[in-house]
Parts: structure tokens; C-alpha cells; sequence
């Protein structure tokens, strides 16, 4: 997949007129970004932009987020219990602080 992010009003304008010209091609859109499939018709319309509005169009190739390949069962256990705690006010720091959960600073140092 292709991530197309614009920077200016005229490259916004551009994006959003391709994706509604070619919706079978857009496989998201975000307002001043879009996810075209990986295609060669989706790298023809990426890359029009580009050549039309230059550097206020940045083109990045994605592939999808798998969580079970890309993350350990701890931080997937993590987020669903965070996203279940009773009180959707407390910090993740004090809601891991005494549990199995991993600490934030554990978090921020461990890639992907």
C-alpha cells in the first residue's frame, strides 16, 4: 500500500479529487492523506500528485500491522486490559505500576 500525505491547499485539492475519481483505488482516506492500494495505478496517481505539486506530496510504502507477528502477547494483553480498567482517567503508568504489565520506559526502549 501506498501512503500519500499533501502539505499544501492545492496538493489537498489534487488528493482529494483523485480519490474521488478513482475510489476503486483508495483504500483510505484521512483528509490531507490517503492509503492507495499497492499498485502500479496507485503509484501513476501517487506520483502524479507528486509531479504536480512536488515536494508538498510525500509518498511512503506501507505494509498492514499484523499484532500477533509485530508484538509480543504482553503488549497485546496490556492494551486490553488498559482499555478495559475501570477508570478511564488513570494514566497507563499508575494502571501498570505493581502488575505484569510492562512499564511505559520498557515500552518506549522495546521496537517493534
Amino acid at each position: 500500500m501506498l501512503l500519500v500525505m499533501v502539505y499544501s491547499r492545492t496538493a489537498r485539492t489534487a488528493l482529494r479529487n483523485a480519490c474521488r475519481s478513482h475510489e476503486d483505488v483508495v483504500v483510505r482516506r484521512f483528509g490531507r492523506a490517503a492509503v492507495l492500494e499497492g499498485t502500479a495505478y496507485g503509484a501513476f496517481l501517487a506520483l502524479r500528485l507528486r509531479a504536480a505539486h512536488g515536494g508538498d506530496v510525500q509518498i511512503e510504502r506501507t505494509s498492514p500491522f499484523n499484532e500477533f507477528e509485530a508484538v509480543d502477547a504482553a503488549v497485546r494483553e496490556a492494551a486490553t486490559a488498559y482499555a478495559a480498567r475501570d477508570s478511564p482517567a488513570t494514566p497507563y503508568a499508575k494502571f501498570a505500576a505493581g502488575t505484569r504489565h510492562p512499564d511505559p520506559e520498557t515500552l518506549r526502549e522495546r521496537p517493534l
